[in-house]
């Protein structure tokens, strides 16, 4: 199989970083260009990087060599790419404005950022669950006039540790969802070097967190009509987010009301069973169970169950009657893997096999 060439738009930044390790070795894609901008281009990436490289392991050596380019030489990109991933710390208009003439220059884009999750026919996935809205590429072509080149985003990494597992329940008539979440700060791209603040500490607010919490499921759950992603209007979802001394993973502490209660029995089947067009092809990137149910009364933890399935996996625990609402559980993904660069590559992968990046 000949392996698609791939650039990193923002390669410099810590989820640009977690592309290059997931990519190193892929066996779809090959790393050909690191983008980002003007400060970092011209320099080796060792060099753009030095003092601020953010992973657990080295940079491969063959990517520390290479040459950062500027985000605006399009053209050069262009000739050494099939498709980018985009990861760049801009504004929402900036990056929107990037993205889409990276995207008329007919590269195909997969976003990590927010900028167009509410465009109408940009489709925003989590694979398991929407990969239907893919087929609104083709209405965003016709209005880019492209024949390649299109714009498809990942939902934020918060969503990550409930909507999973809210999905396999909908059939039971979800009516209202409260769900608190206690984010790990490598999702405000920081250690605790750069932020010492953070450590024996809880910060009960991120700005812009709680209102995509509670919106962006409902357009994963939405349905395309008319060339557009039109998004579903219940259930009625309330959010906390709070920033929490943990390094990775988000933690979601879950109510659910339901207009017909299924058994916790019935709960448990659901999300054993439930999996996706990922797991149907086999994706380099999906987990084998997309949920996993821990039994024991102090999982999942996120230092322990991050990890699982390579960071890919989400898992649950603590379902139980409640006296207020049906249900409660907690949830668990990880932020910077299933939540942002991870899920974009899962999200490339669906694209590359179901023919959008040929």
């Amino acid at each position: 199989m000949e392996k698609l060439r791939v650039g990193i738009i923002g390669a410099t930044g810590m989820v640009g970083q977690r592309f290059i390790m997931l990519l190193n070795n892929h066996p779809y894609f090959q790393i050909t260009a690191l983008v980002a901008g003007s400060r970092s281009a011209g320099k080796k990436y060792s060099e753009a990087v030095e003092g601020r490289w953010k992973m657990k392991t080295e940079c491969p050596e063959w990517i520390s060599n290479m040459t950062v380019i500027s985000s605006e030489e399009i053209d050069t990109v262009k000739s050494l790419v099939d498709f980018v991933f985009c990861a760049v710390n801009m504004s929402k208009d900036e990056t929107r404005a990037l993205e889409e003439r990276y995207a008329k220059a007919e590269i195909p884009v997969v976003s990590n950022n927010s900028a167009h999750r509410w465009t109408p026919d940009v489709p925003m996935v989590i694979p398991e669950i929407n990969d239907a809205h893919l087929e609104v590429i083709e209405a965003q072509r016709k209005r880019l006039g492209t024949k390649r080149g299109f714009i498809a985003v990942k939902p934020n990494c918060s969503i990550q540790s409930y909507v999973g597992a809210l999905t396999p329940l909908m059939k039971y008539g979800i009516k209202e969802v409260v769900a608190t979440t206690y984010q790990a700060i490598s999702g405000a791209g920081k250690t605790f070097n750069e932020w010492p603040e953070m450590i024996d500490n809880l910060i009960p607010f991120i700005a812009g967190e709680e209102e995509k919490s509670e919106k962006e499921p409902l357009r994963v759950w939405g349905k395309v009509e008319g060339g557009k992603v039109v998004p579903a209007v219940s259930p009625v979802i309330t959010t906390q987010c709070l920033r929490v001394p943990v390094t990775d993973g988000h933690m979601a502490a879950v109510f659910v009301k339901f207009e017909n209660k299924p058994t916790k029995e019935e709960i448990l089947s659901a999300w054993k069973s439930f999996s996706g067009k990922p797991q149907a092809l086999g994706l380099p990137s999906a987990p084998e169970q997309f949920i996993t149910y821990f039994e024991e009364d102090n999982r999942p933890q996120t230092g322990v169950d991050r990890d699982l399935y390579g960071g890919m996996g989400v898992s649950c625990g603590r379902l139980r009657e409640d006296s207020v609402y049906d249900y409660k559980f907690v949830g668990l993904s990880h932020n910077t893997l299933r939540g942002a660069a991870g899920g974009a590559v899962l999200i490339a992968e669906l694209l590359y096999r179901e023919g959008y990046l040929n």
